[in-house]
Order: structure tokens, then sequence, then C-alpha cells
């Protein structure tokens, strides 16, 4: 299995962290051996859940100029009409992809293009599938325009238990479809805005496949 740079740090903490209890007990409660196995069973449960959420799976993009791909794993909780009021300014589709925990959590580029716009907000950290989540939690903004013009939004945001979001993106670079833009650690979720013309091909609860799951269409 192949794990994600992302991981690094939380897999060192946990690791050291986990040996250090583990060292303690033995120190303090030598003679109960039950105990430490019991602790070695608990410790080796611990570090398989953060080395799958860490995970980095082999992802296959047939990059095509009128799809957008799915920008992360997880659950379609939101397909919508609204007033995105951060850059466009006005009507648009919105698709919103939840991640739990479970998820792989890596964000994908859903075209390729222009990056035109990056933000970071520092904010909230309500549960991701929470309606205000998108505009109050600690979000970060990408903007990238596809070869034809238009212009495609998607937002990561951070959840109750995501406390940490990389983007990768940045203003005046080249995006590719399918290649990773950012990182989202923990329950999340991934926003993305599309012109009104723009013909969805996903529907609520549907699980997409992040970088290969073609959930919408340009017009």
């Amino acid at each position: 299995m192949t794990l994600h740079k992302e991981g690094t740090p939380t897999i060192l903490i946990s690791l050291f962290g986990l040996t250090a209890i583990y060292l303690v007990l033995r120190y303090f409660l030598p003679e109960h051996d039950l105990v430490h196995l019991g602790w070695l069973v608990v410790s080796g449960v611990l570090m398989l859940i953060v080395l799958q959420f860490f995970r980095k799976p082999a992802r296959t993009t047939v990059q095509n100029f009128n799809h957008i791909i799915a920008p992360a794993d997880g659950k379609v909780v939101v397909i919508e009409e609204v007033v995105e009021t951060e850059y466009f300014k006005g009507p648009r589709k919105q698709v919103s992809i939840f991640m739990s925990p479970l998820n792989v959590h890596i964000n994908f580029n859903p075209i390729s293009g222009f990056i035109k716009y990056v933000k970071y907000h520092p904010g909230k950290y309500l549960v991701a599938w929470h309606p205000k989540s998108s505009t109050e939690n600690e979000r970060s903004t990408v903007v990238v325009e596809h070869q034809n013009g238009t212009e495609i939004l998607f937002r990561q945001i951070a959840g109750a238990m995501a406390r940490r979001i990389v983007t990768y993106s940045m203003e005046g670079q080249k995006a590719e479809q399918g290649s990773e833009f950012g990182f989202i650690k923990f329950g999340s979720r991934v926003d993305i805005f599309l012109p009104l013309d723009a013909k969805i091909l996903c529907k609520i609860d549907d699980k997409p496949v992040g970088g290969e799951t073609v959930i919408a269409e340009l017009g």
C-alpha cells in the first residue's frame, strides 16, 4: 500500500506515542503480560486506522475536454442551484461531496486549465454536511479557467474533525485534470460550482471515485 506524503508527520507521531505508552506500561506493570498484549493489539488497530486514512491508491483519469471529474472520494450530499458569493457573485450549480474518515482524502483537479484564483479562509469547524459549512468553516477556494473560457470553482471545506487543509494550487499555474490539488485530514467536504448549462451526471447519495468518476459535463 502506498502512503500519501501528508501522512508522514501523523504516522510518526502516532507510532512514537503508542510505543511510549507501551514502554510506560512495561515499566510500571512488568508482571501484567495480558495488559501488555492488550495494548499491542489496540496499538495495531489504531495504526491500521491511521495508515488506511493516508493511503494513496492508484487512479487512472481518462481526460476529456467536456467532462468534470469528481474532485474527491465520498458521497454526493448536495446538488442544487445556488448563488456563489465569493468569486462569481452569481448563480451556479453546486455539487458537494462529503468525505468520511474512511474515504481517501486526496483532492483531484476536476478539469484542466489555468489557475485564476486561490484563497484560504480561516473559520469554524461545523460538521461538514451542515449547510453553513460552505461559507463559515475553514476552507480553501480554487478557480480554474477551462480552455474554452469557462471558469470552475472548487472549495475544500474543513469539518468537525478536519483541522488541516492542504492546497497545492497556486495562481498562475496550470492545472491538469486528475492531478492532485490538495489534501484534507479527516472528515471533510469538497464543493464544486459549475455553470448553469452544465449537465449533472451524478445524483444524491452517489459515491464517486476521486480522479475517475465523471460527475458533470460542460454545456
